[in-house]
């Protein structure tokens, strides 16, 4: 098989401000697969958790580069081998989403079928995304909620908290969400930007304000304190930074109650079903996110989307020149098509 590599910018229509950092603009990997005449396409994105290194474009580029001359002698059928091989080279998990990405969408390709088909999934199980309301003043905050309402009808939002100014900010903007939007859903995630004590505080807090879920309430690397919150917690407890794979889900039994599932961090689609079925039979609830992620990689994730109990696919809809199409938003709900693979398309015509 052949590959084919690009790179591509996409820039915020809103910055997004969390706990660790405001982002803009984002410069992703398009990775192409070739055979028989067919294509498969994946998506990298950079991405950081503050608890470990961080990928970025370059370091991405460069470890998929490294390995392209020897994937190359494989055909897209040979996954378990193509698995065994990049996990050999200890491939950073953003470069390996884009490969496994490709693999699932020229496999469905060649099948002449959707991939949630392919997989046997029913898409009216398929619960509304989120939309994200960064950290922000009160009336910023406000703003964001008209912003997101002609994009996705903020059926549900989430709210990034965990604010440098303390959680008396962070109280002053959600109040602040829920005055603008009275009716939407409300989740809230703090990126671990709290202490226990104030992480304690928070929930009990929020569940008077109806909050669904709050996720990631303490910094990676505190997974000690969590048994405690999640005791003491009235709202179910998730976790994000603190789960990358499956491999990570046993010892946070009894520790949360669900994990947020997101390719850039699993590795890919191979990965994240794995992490699904390991969550359920833990007990544990799992939600499916983004980073800076285009159209391309949330359409790969809505295929796994009827599996999820929380969606959080919105970063696409908050780009300005997103070069793909693909999954559609319909009453809140990000739908993939019914279009062979992926179903993603290029706006370029020459693709």
């Amino acid at each position: 098989m052949r590959i084919h590599l690009e790179t591509f910018t996409v820039h915020k229509r809103f910055p997004l401000t969390i706990s660790r950092g405001t982002t803009s603009q984002t410069t992703n990997i398009w990775l192409r697969i070739e055979q028989q005449g067919i294509e498969g396409w994946g998506e990298a994105s950079p991405f950081s958790t503050g608890n470990q290194p961080g990928q970025n474009t370059e370091l991405l580029l460069e470890a998929i580069e490294l390995v392209v001359p020897i994937l190359e002698k494989f055909n897209p059928w040979q996954r378990q081998e193509i698995e065994q091989l990049l996990a050999s080279k200890e491939l950073p998990s953003a470069a390996w989403a884009a490969i496994d990405m490709a693999l699932h969408d020229w496999l469905a390709k060649q099948a002449q079928m959707p991939l949630w088909r392919l997989w046997g999934l029913n898409c009216s199980q398929i619960v509304l995304t989120s939309a994200t309301i960064g950290i922000n003043s009160p009336e910023g905050a406000r703003q964001r909620v008209r912003d997101w309402l002609p994009l996705t009808g903020i059926g549900m939002l989430k709210v990034k908290l965990g604010s440098a100014e303390g959680i008396a900010a962070d109280q002053q903007m959600l109040l602040a969400v829920r005055e603008q939007a009275p009716e939407a859903l409300l989740s809230v995630d703090a990126n671990g930007g709290w202490s226990l004590q104030e992480a304690l505080q928070m929930c009990h807090w929020l569940a008077s304000l109806g909050v669904k879920y709050v996720e990631q309430p303490l910094a990676p690397g505190q997974e000690q304190d969590l048994p405690i919150l999640h005791q003491r917690s009235p709202l179910p407890i998730f976790v994000d930074e603190s789960c990358y794979t499956s491999r990570d889900i046993p010892s946070l039994i009894g520790s949360v109650d669900g994990i947020n599932i997101k390719l850039m961090k699993s590795g890919g689609l191979t990965e994240a079903m794995r992490m699904v079925h390991t969550a359920k039979a833990c007990g544990l609830q799992v939600m499916f996110g983004c980073y800076s992620d285009s159209t391309l990689a949330n359409t790969a994730a809505s295929h796994l989307s009827p599996l999820a109990d929380y969606l959080d696919l919105d970063s696409h809809l908050n780009l300005v020149d997103d070069p793909f199409t693909g999954a559609n938003l319909q009453s809140g709900r990000l739908m993939p098509n019914n279009l062979p693979g992926l179903g993603v398309q290029h706006r370029g015509s020459h693709y």
